[in-house]
């Protein structure tokens, strides 16, 4: 069980190092050997790990990924049996920018969705699977809310929210601009009774 802890832990701070170069260099100065300097181990210990850049970096983005699941899960525990609204809004308001662990995970996502634009490797790593699984979970919060077209809404709620966030990181907007802006979305997905 130590060597299986070893592994993990080995691992992680391979992971750690790649987010730490994307954040402050940007993901275009990620390389195996710059994700090996910074995480304080040799070259040839990150290719133990991971076969390729591409490899690497999806390994990253479901790091990333958890770490806001966790912090949504945050969010929600400080609600007292929170509303369908106030779920949802938990989750968009972790789709953006406010914060430097936020800021990262965005700025890696949206930087790695770009390379996989143009290198095959890249997109053949199911990075996209985070965001579907968003979607599935945000339709089945609308269905049970009774919204009317629920897999349009939670698509369409979701390039918002990924729009904004973009805003947001290339300072175009300020989060709280993008938050009241996702709040008055959701005031028509979710109208007051009455």
């Amino acid at each position: 069980m130590p060597r299986t802890a070893d592994h993990d832990a080995r691992r992680t701070q391979i992971i750690d190092g790649l987010v730490r170069v994307a954040g402050r260099d940007g993901l275009h100065a990620v390389t195996m050997r710059a994700v090996a300097a910074e995480a304080g181990v040799s070259l040839r210990l990150v290719q133990y790990y991971f076969e390729s850049k591409a490899q690497l970096m999806n390994a990253a983005l479901e790091r990333l990924e958890r770490q806001s699941h966790e912090r949504w899960a945050a969010r929600l525990e400080g609600l007292r049996d929170p509303s369908p609204r106030e779920v949802v809004e938990a989750l968009v308001a972790e789709a953006l920018p406010t914060d430097p662990e936020s800021r990262v995970f965005h700025q890696v996502w949206t930087s790695y969705a770009v390379l996989a634009m143009t290198e095959p490797p890249m997109a053949a790593q199911p990075f996209v699977e985070g965001p579907d699984r968003l979607e599935r979970q945000i339709t089945g919060i609308l269905a049970g809310a009774g919204a009317a077209d629920p897999e349009t809404e939670a698509a369409r709620l979701l390039a918002l929210a990924h729009g904004l966030g973009t805003s947001v990181l290339v300072g175009r907007r300020s989060a709280e601009s993008a938050m009241r802006i996702l709040r008055r979305h959701l005031d028509e997905l979710f109208p007051a009774p009455g």
